[in-house]
Formats: C-alpha cells, sequence, structure tokens
C-alpha cells in the first residue's frame, strides 16, 4: 500500500506524514512546480513535480495509483475516475468517497459551477476545523491500519 497526496492544497499533509511514519508506510506527494518547495521530508515521504498546467497532479496520480493504494484529494472529478482503480481515496475533511455519494458530489459542484457562469456568487468551501481535522486523522489512521 502507496498513499499518494493531490498535495497541492492538502492541508493535512501533517498528519498523513506522522501517521505513516508510525505505519512505516510511503507516501507520495504529487505537486505542481508552482508550489516548489525546498524542505526536506523525511525518508519515507517522496515528492513528484508535475507541470503547472490544470489537471497535471491528476493525471500523474491516475498513472501511478494501483489497487489497494490510498489517495487524498479535495478533487471530486479525480476522485470519481480513482473510484475504477479498486483504491481507497479519502477527502481532507474526513469521508472516503464512495460510487453511492459520488453522484451527489458531482452533482452538486457541476451546480455551483453553473451558478458562478451565471454570474451569481457561490460559496466556497467552509475553513478547515479541528474538528475536521481530527476526523481526517481518526479515519486515516482505520484505514492504513486495516
Amino acid at each position: 500500500m502507496k498513499i499518494y497526496v493531490d498535495a497541492d492544497a492538502c492541508p493535512v499533509k501533517d498528519i498523513i506524514i506522522e501517521e505513516t511514519k508510525k505505519e512505516r508506510l510511503e507516501v507520495i506527494l504529487i505537486r505542481s512546480y508552482s508550489h516548489f518547495s525546498n524542505k526536506v521530508e523525511d525518508p519515507h515521504v517522496k515528492t513528484i513535480y508535475v507541470d503547472s498546467e490544470n489537471e497535471a497532479a491528476d493525471y500523474k496520480i491516475m498513472q501511478l495509483v494501483s489497487q489497494g493504494d490510498v489517495v487524498i484529494t479535495q478533487d471530486y472529478g479525480l476522485a470519481s475516475l480513482l473510484l475504477a482503480k479498486n483504491c481507497t481515496i479519502l477527502h481532507h475533511k474526513g469521508f472516503i468517497y464512495t460510487a453511492e455519494k459520488m453522484d451527489t458530489l458531482l452533482n452538486a459542484r457541476y451546480a455551483s459551477a453553473m451558478e458562478r457562469k451565471s454570474g451569481q456568487k457561490t460559496k466556497g468551501p467552509k475553513a478547515m476545523t479541528d474538528q475536521d481535522r481530527d476526523k481526517f486523522k481518526r479515519m486515516f489512521k482505520k484505514v492504513i491500519s486495516s
């Protein structure tokens, strides 16, 4: 099992790195060059940089992920594609993407996009809370220890 992180805007990277170190699991952070960092990560963490083009990180994750791996992303489109790969896909707010939830998530995303396109303002995602972090940590620990 490898852990892939759609890392450009992932607010739980620190939790992922901490928990995978305990379990001795490899983490692969996928980032665009526009988010380049000189930070030296722990030995079990590898960073792969991709072009800054839209979807470049998504394509790289799709290319690398195998059955049984874990992916952390907030991108509903990427998550919907990954479902076919039989991997576990987590949102940073602490839920697992499933085929049953996917239609609702994608429809809500589409409706918001159409509202914005017509000139209406929509609310962005709610800010991360300590409760969200705790929920993610519990779910992530459960997933990687099973």
